[in-house]
């Protein structure tokens, strides 16, 4: 793989999912039902990936959350991938991981 990446040095979560209050531990699925599709896991905090249908499409949306009156609330930050934009980025994981390890 060629290309430089610029680290992000801290976006305030730990990337191990540690205990720095911010990230939840390490889990495996977590299949909880929402208004709007299936949570599928925790990233941190206040991010979270869904599986969900729009418009009678399946989508993966990736997406920050914040509390409105009690109530866990989507924000404006985020993806939702369409099942090929997915497949596309599900089929080069490894790929971003040694990109990853290697700018580390």
């Amino acid at each position: 793989m060629s290309g430089k990446f610029k680290r992000k040095e801290n976006d305030g979560y730990a990337s191990d999912g540690g205990s720095d209050g911010n990230a939840p531990p390490k889990k495996s699925v977590k299949r909880e039902d929402d208004e709007d599709g299936i949570v599928v896991c925790e990233i941190s905090k206040n991010r979270r990936v869904s599986v969900r249908s729009w418009q009678g499409r399946v989508m993966v949306d990736i997406r920050e959350f914040y509390v409105k009156d009690g109530k866990q609330m989507p924000g404006r930050k985020g993806i939702t991938l369409t099942m090929d934009q997915w497949k596309v980025l599900r089929d080069h994981a490894e790929d971003i991981d040694q990109a990853v390890t290697d700018n580390s």
